[in-house]
């Protein structure tokens, strides 16, 4: 499995961002995905979550109400809308594949195994 992450660049606060993630193998609709970030010096940290069929979502209350999460299975992509961002949330931010198949919304990092290599965000003040 491959995770491919694009989208990230320099956007001044209050602006957007639209991520995306592109991922290998033709079992990618029966598992859920998540989005993780991790800014210089802290911790990788959870930001959003879906379900493998779409119909359940989880977001980190630092982000709720302000980015979605979506996934299209036509094209094994799943995306990260982005908006009001603030410098906080200024971060390389990852795609990532659950562990089960058929799995929940998680937020652990434990419950997914493959990570994409990460796309930069950078909002300025």
């Amino acid at each position: 499995v491959q995770l491919q992450a694009c989208g990230g660049g320099l956007v001044q606060a209050g602006g957007f961002l639209r991520l995306s993630c592109a991922a290998s193998g033709r079992t990618f609709s029966t598992y859920s995905m998540g989005w993780f970030r991790q800014a210089p010096g802290k911790e990788r940290e959870f930001v959003a979550a879906i379900t493998w069929g779409g119909g359940a979502t989880n977001y980190d209350d630092s982000v709720k109400g302000r980015f979605t999460i979506s996934r299209d299975n036509t094209k094994n992509m799943v995306f990260l809308q982005m908006n009001s961002l603030k410098p906080e949330d200024t971060a390389v931010y990852h795609c990532a594949k659950g562990r089960l198949q058929y799995g929940g919304a998680w937020s652990s990092r434990d419950d997914y195994n493959y990570w994409g290599q990460g796309t930069l965000v950078t909002v300025s003040s």
